[in-house]
């Protein structure tokens, strides 16, 4: 057997980051594991040196050309690595396998990693997880969203929660808000940078610091100066030590108007990190938050309860304590070799009713 993930590329985000873990956990195992980057070279997340790194193209910016020539390529790959499974981690790298492996057999898992209302080509991605022998969502939500074609080869696997040796911070922490994703517009760092600015006028000693980068970071940064609150602003780019530049902050928080299960907000709860997030669609923090337990939910898209939240963290820490001790809990769940099984255990029950799939 041979896993190839298939991704556009993996300059450093949610879903990257679940590949890089589980192709290095299936390296570990003695498993051959490839990565097929159809849209880039990059690899920010370390990978196990015996991971074969395929590329087989840049992206197309729309060029018809650069597509059949990417297509082309593919095609090559999957013909000349018979025995692969493809395990495609994006919508596009589901489309572009499904053609570009038609009338070859392979084991075709699609994981599906956001809200699938969200995605404005419905008919052709449903169209290509038809061809799929498993789709793999992460939250039940996620499963109602499709067709029942399409729901009836569906299971739910959350994703690894890793934070290998690091240790929950249990000192003072530092007067830091921090929060983790792409600065775009799906994870609304302008309602964040909106809930701060009402935080700051009456903690002003606090600091926000957003890990990621991405297409917003000028209009971010314009926005903390019309807001007059640049000072107190940091965009971090991306950190392959986000956890450890993380762990002692006073506070996460997620602002995302949708998420499928954000890694760095369960790796933050885990940390005992207190974590605020969005209850936003399809889920995943209502799975893992229960609001004033070990974090609090917040409506979507508002901008007062959000710094409500942020105050009540900031000024009670009895509560702060509690909800941290609580979150630490979340270490022994959903750990990478878990969730490595669960994806090779529903590989084993589709691959018994799959013509011409290698086991």
């Amino acid at each position: 057997m041979k896993i190839v993930f298939v991704i556009p590329d993996m300059p450093g985000g949610g879903t990257e980051r679940v590949v890089a873990l589980l192709a290095n956990e299936y390296c570990r195992r003695g498993i051959k594991v490839a990565v097929l980057l159809f849209a880039g070279h990059e690899t920010a997340y370390p990978l196990d040196e015996r991971i074969e790194i395929v590329s087989v193209g840049n992206p197309s910016g729309g060029r018809f050309a650069a597509r059949i020539e990417r297509l082309r390529r593919m095609r090559r790959y999957y013909a000349e690595n018979k025995e692969c499974q493809i395990w495609a981690f994006s919508v596009m790298g589901a489309v572009f396998s499904v053609i570009a492996a038609l009338g070859q057999k392979h084991f075709f898992l699609v994981s599906e990693r956001n809200d699938p209302n969200k995605y404005d080509h419905k008919r052709i991605r449903n169209l290509a997880y038809r061809f799929a022998d498993v789709i793999v969502c992460q939250t039940p939500d996620a499963v109602r969203q499709f067709p029942q074609g399409i729901s009836r080869k569906a299971v739910v696997i959350p994703n690894p929660i890793d934070i290998g040796g690091l240790k929950p911070y249990t000192g003072e922490r530092d007067k830091r808000v921090v929060a983790v994703g792409r600065l775009e517009p799906q994870k609304n760092h302008k309602l964040l940078l909106r809930a701060f600015a009402g935080f700051v006028r009456n903690h002003a000693e606090y600091i926000l610091e957003i890990y990621g980068k991405g297409e917003q970071e000028a209009e971010l940064k314009a926005l903390s100066r019309t807001l007059g609150i640049e000072k107190n602003v940091r965009l971090r780019g991306f950190s392959g030590r986000v956890k450890e530049e993380i762990n002692n902050a006073a506070m996460y928080v997620l602002s995302s108007d949708y998420e499928g299960i954000s890694n760095s907000m369960l790796e933050a709860i885990a940390l005992g990190i207190p974590v605020i997030a969005t209850d936003c669609p399809i889920g995943g923090s209502s799975m893992y938050i229960e609001d004033g337990v070990n974090g609090l939910l917040v409506p979507v898209g508002e901008a007062e309860p959000m710094t409500e939240a942020m105050n009540r963290i900031a000024d009670d820490r009895k509560f702060c304590d509690s909800i941290s001790a609580e979150g630490r809990k979340l270490r022994e769940q959903n750990r990478v070799e878990q969730i490595a099984d669960r994806f090779l255990e529903e590989r084993a029950k589709k691959t018994k009713h799959v013509s011409g799939a290698y086991n």
